[in-house]
C-alpha cells in the first residue's frame, strides 16, 4: 500500500473510522517493527481526525513510557493509576473523559488538552500499551471513538 490515506471528506466520524482502519491494517501488515507501525498509526489518526494529540504509552516495567506520537511534547513517564493513561492501564479498560480538569489526578502535559480517550492494548490479559488521544475541545470523544479505537487496539495487539 502506498503511504497515503484516502478518506472521504464530509462524512460522519464512524464512516471515517470505517475507511481508516482497513488502511491502517494495510500500513502495518507489511512491517514487523512495532515502533514504525505505531508512528504510522499516530500519524494516520492525527491526519484523519486532526486530534490535538494522539500517540502511545508503552508498558516498561511497571510504568508507561512515551512512545510514538503526533502533537506537542508530552509527559515521558506515567505511573500506574496516575492520570487518565495510568488509570486506563491499571483498570485495563477504556476511559472517556469529557473534561480533563474534572478527572481526579489528571496529568496536564498540555493546558490546551480539554478531553481525552485512552484505550488499552491488551494481549493475553496483559496491557502492552495504551492509545492516548486528546482534544482541545470539551466532550469530543464518544462511544463511536471507543468502538473503533478498541478495534484498532485489537489490531495492534494481534501484531505484537
Amino acid at each position: 500500500m502506498a503511504e497515503e490515506l484516502s478518506i472521504a471528506q464530509g462524512v460522519e466520524k464512524a464512516q471515517k473510522y470505517e475507511q481508516l482502519l482497513p488502511q491502517i491494517e494495510g500500513l502495518i501488515s507489511g512491517e514487523s517493527n512495532m515502533i514504525a507501525n505505531l508512528a504510522n498509526v499516530s500519524a494516520a489518526l492525527k491526519q484523519t481526525f486532526n486530534f490535538w494529540w494522539v500517540g502511545f504509552y508503552l508498558v516498561e516495567g511497571e510504568e508507561l513510557v512515551l512512545g510514538p506520537f503526533q502533537g506537542p511534547i508530552a509527559c515521558t513517564r506515567i505511573k500506574p493509576g496516575k492520570g487518565v493513561c495510568g488509570t486506563s492501564y491499571s483498570e485495563k479498560k477504556t476511559l472517556i473523559v469529557e473534561d480533563v480538569d474534572k478527572f481526579p489526578g489528571h496529568i496536564a502535559c498540555s493546558a490546551d488538552s480539554r478531553s481525552e480517550i485512552v484505550v488499552p492494548v491488551i494481549k493475553d490479559g496483559q496491557v502492552l500499551m495504551v492509545i492516548d488521544v486528546d482534544s482541545e475541545q470539551l466532550a469530543n470523544f464518544d462511544e463511536v471513538d471507543q468502538r473503533y479505537l478498541e478495534e484498532l487496539a485489537q489490531m495492534i495487539a494481534n501484531r505484537a
